[in-house]
């Protein structure tokens, strides 16, 4: 059984910055693309930052490009995403999301956290 654990969330105001944690268990996490999403209050999920295996890769959305900045070790079986100069719009749910097969990307089939929430005040 593959969990995924999201920590790290919480209110911040306008440039503030946190630091969230994807925390895997039960199976191998080092072969597998993460990615971060957002959902925010009547908006579409987005996926904002995608790391590949070795964390050599990363993607990220225009929204938060220059912000945010996503990490992995290994290790540790934990995934990070760095946010930085936040602002409301930033506001969201974050959940982190293991792709279920090794070479597939975090858009295709996965596995899910169940979010932490990320207020950003004005």
């Amino acid at each position: 059984q593959v969990q995924l654990e999201e920590s790290g969330g919480g209110l911040v105001q306008t440039g503030g910055s946190l630091r969230l944690s994807c925390a895997a268990a039960g199976g191998v996490f080092s072969v597998y693309a993460v990615g971060w999403f957002r959902q925010a209050p009547g908006k579409e999920l987005e996926l904002v930052a995608q790391i590949n295996s070795s964390g050599g890769r990363t993607i990220y959305a225009d929204s938060v490009k220059g912000r945010f900045t996503i990490s992995r070790d290994n290790a540790k079986n934990t995934a990070y995403l760095q946010m930085v100069s936040l602002k409301p719009e930033d506001t969201a749910v974050y959940y982190c999301k293991r792709a279920k097969y090794s070479n597939y990307d975090v858009e295709g089939p996965g596995y899910w956290g169940q979010g932490t929430q990320v207020t950003v005040s004005s």
